[in-house]
């Protein structure tokens, strides 16, 4: 028996604390393997055991995963001096409330990009299937129409022509593909191919819809995994693309906070 928060707690194996925390088994084979949660027992098999201290560590890592820190942030998180229970709690409830504001921002960026995907596009129905495709519908735009029919982007989406939204499509593919040739590559979305392709797709919005700054873009990087329909639209170009864009967003955001800095 071991103890967690106080009460008692039999070690327990790695699909347990899988369907427990909500995580793939293989995620947890992950983590063990970086080193970032190693379990403290094994089965005479050698099996992998859980007790008290790796399910609390393990509560850690979830809240500070949900918070979007990185593995390697999370590791230097609970190795460092300050890893007691309090700093954590102390920590994690600074990181929450700040992302208060956060998502109230991000309320109006899912807004404003779902004014950019929701268009109302004056185009004859054929036109529309022939630059967006099937999925594009009458009560898809209605909708848009109804929601923000009277918002300035609504107002300058209906002064575009044909020719702009073909030009805004094309340059909106260039930098998604930007994005899906590093994710393939294996490079990982910290890499200078990836946070060039993000910073593309942040200047594209800015220049043909609304003033976007790197670290305002983040918000959008959050929205692709929190709302399932834009989560949809980069999860059919290849698996696991929303987060690598999301990663990518965040990625470019700080270098641009960095160079900012250097700057300064």
């Amino acid at each position: 028996m071991t103890q967690v928060n106080g009460l008692a707690l039999t070690a327990l194996t790695v699909g347990q604390v899988a369907r427990q925390f909500d995580v793939t088994v293989r995620t947890l084979h992950h983590y063990d393997s970086i080193g970032l949660l190693v379990p403290s027992e094994r089965t005479p098999a050698g099996y992998r055991l859980y007790d008290g201290e790796d399910i609390t560590r393990l509560q850690h890592v979830v809240v500070y995963r949900r918070l979007g820190f990185a593995l390697e942030e999370i590791a230097l998180l609970l190795d460092g001096p300050s890893a007691g229970l309090g700093e954590h709690l102390r920590r994690q409830r600074e990181a929450v409330t700040s992302r208060l504001d956060e998502m109230r921002d991000l309320v109006t960026a899912i807004d404003r990009a779902l004014e950019k995907e929701m268009s109302g596009i004056k185009l004859t129905k054929q036109e529309q299937k022939e630059l967006f495709g099937d999925s594009f519908s009458d009560d898809y735009a209605q909708e848009a129409e109804r929601r923000w029919g009277g918002t300035e982007a609504w107002k300058q989406s209906q002064r575009y022509t044909k020719e702009d939204w073909v030009q805004i499509k094309a340059e909106g593919q260039v930098s998604s593909n930007a994005l899906v040739a590093a994710m393939e590559a294996g490079l990982p979305a910290t890499s200078e191919e990836a946070m060039d392709a993000a910073e593309q797709a942040r200047l594209q919005i800015d220049k043909w819809f609304y003033d976007i700054t790197p670290s305002f873009h983040r918000n959008l990087g959050d929205m692709y995994i929190a709302d399932p329909r834009f989560t949809k639209t980069y999860e059919d170009m290849v698996p696991g693309m929303a987060q690598y864009v999301r990663d990518a967003i965040h990625a470019n955001a700080d270098r641009a906070e960095h160079r900012a800095g250097e700057q300064s």
